[in-house]
């Protein structure tokens, strides 16, 4: 383990809908500070569960007021009594006060350029001027070229980018798909772009023990589960209608679905017998390594995973309000890494039933190349340290 002296990173993860910003950020994080000491790491974030998971030592988290994306793609606070306004400007605040007391060397923001609702901009600009480097780091898909170009123009983002950011890193191999596909950039931003690869996932040691669940299984998972129920519901529906389905199921519900649909999926799995439910584990790596396939959504964190454990896939990508996980799913398909279902076809409990049987037959993703587009990790800490690098030159020259 080499050592960069203190070293602080700051990491802004918006968190308004499910868990893939703050379990992305996470990874980074720890990632860091297990290839070098004296590295720091501080997570801002909006996720209303950042105290379920446990943060490696060097690691922490600051928690702004959550704020909640309704289906329609607005936002409300968390709390009904306390107005949407009022929330942003204590998440502002909070922001700006937090990174002025930290004073990180690096400042890494997750997915959205100016945060939300832009309210990163003032902290940006403040950064910039304290020759603090800027890196925007993006997953893969984005969304489809068209909802991105849409959104993007109204605020001239890629201008703001452009001004503001030193560099650009993309979480996933350019031969996958280039996130801002589509987009009139200016090519200066293009240069600062970095595609590091897909992230890697691990088994921590203190996850290694006994398994969770016994027997061999099918696992499908819905992410944070807030838009989950249905794919749960036809996997449920499929063992319903069709009793030659030959493994098990287990079924992770996620902290954000309503309790409502809690309630009838749990009671719809009693009644099967042949599904098992986890309300939520904060250990999905364990389930996923000891299973035998996966059936989720094709967030960029479970398809992360579904690489690197190494695991035959069923994706059923959720089409709107965003296309990101379709987008990724379909390229996914292209490249033979796993099999997709579509929404419309996914509501036939017999299609379901005859995708599942496929699914633990299918080859693993390795034998479509899987193992050559991953390494985002190592590359992240190699871009690290050459920004710290260059950090160290910058004050040998003003000396």
């Amino acid at each position: 383990m080499k050592r960069l002296e203190h070293v602080r990173i700051l990491m802004y993860s918006h968190d308004t809908f499910g868990l893939g910003h703050l379990r992305r950020c996470r990874t980074i994080a720890h990632s860091l500070v297990e290839h070098y000491k004296g590295v720091h790491v501080l997570i801002i974030s909006g996720s209303p569960i950042a105290g379920a998971f446990d943060f490696r030592a060097r690691v922490d988290f600051v928690k702004i007021p959550s704020v909640i994306k309704l289906h329609n793609g607005e936002y409300t606070s968390i709390d009904q009594h306390i107005d949407i306004q009022e929330t942003l400007d204590m998440r502002m605040s909070m922001i700006h006060h937090t990174t002025k007391s930290f004073d990180p060397d690096i400042f890494i923001v997750d997915k959205e350029p100016l945060g939300l609702r832009g309210e990163l901009e003032e902290t940006l600009r403040y950064l910039k001027s304290q020759r603090c480097t800027l890196v925007l780091g993006l997953r893969d898909v984005m969304d489809s070229p068209e909802l991105l170009r849409k959104e993007w123009s109204r605020t001239d983002m890629a201008g703001k980018i452009d001004e503001l950011y030193d560099d650009i890193w993309v979480y996933g191999p350019k031969s996958f798909w280039d996130p801002l596909t589509g987009l009139d950039v200016p090519e200066r931003l293009r240069e600062r772009m970095t595609f590091t690869g897909f992230l890697d996932r691990t088994v921590p040691p203190s996850y290694a023990s006994a398994p969770l669940t016994s027997g061999k299984y099918i696992l499908v998972t819905a992410g944070g589960g807030g838009d989950g129920a249905g794919l749960l519901s036809q996997v449920l529906a499929a063992y319903e209608a069709d009793p030659g389905i030959d493994v098990n199921a287990v079924m992770t519900l996620g902290p954000f679905m309503p309790a409502e649909e809690r309630e009838t999926l749990t009671e719809r799995a009693r009644q099967t017998k042949r599904v098992e439910i986890i309300e939520f584990h904060n250990r999905i790596e364990k389930l996923i390594t000891d299973s035998a396939g996966v059936v989720g959504m094709c967030g960029y964190n479970t398809f992360c995973e579904i690489l690197s454990f190494d695991k035959p896939a069923l994706i059923v990508p959720r089409v709107k309000p965003r296309q990101e996980q379709y987008v990724r799913a379909r390229r996914a398909q292209e490249l033979g890494l796993l099999d997709m279902l579509h929404p419309n076809d996914a509501v036939d409990p017999l299609a379901m039933a005859s995708a599942l049987k496929a699914l633990v037959r299918r080859p693993a993703p390795s034998v479509s190349g899987a193992a050559q587009m991953m390494g985002g990790l190592d590359v992240i800490a190699d871009l690290t340290e050459e920004l710290i690098a260059r950090r160290d030159r910058l004050r040998l020259a003003v000396v």
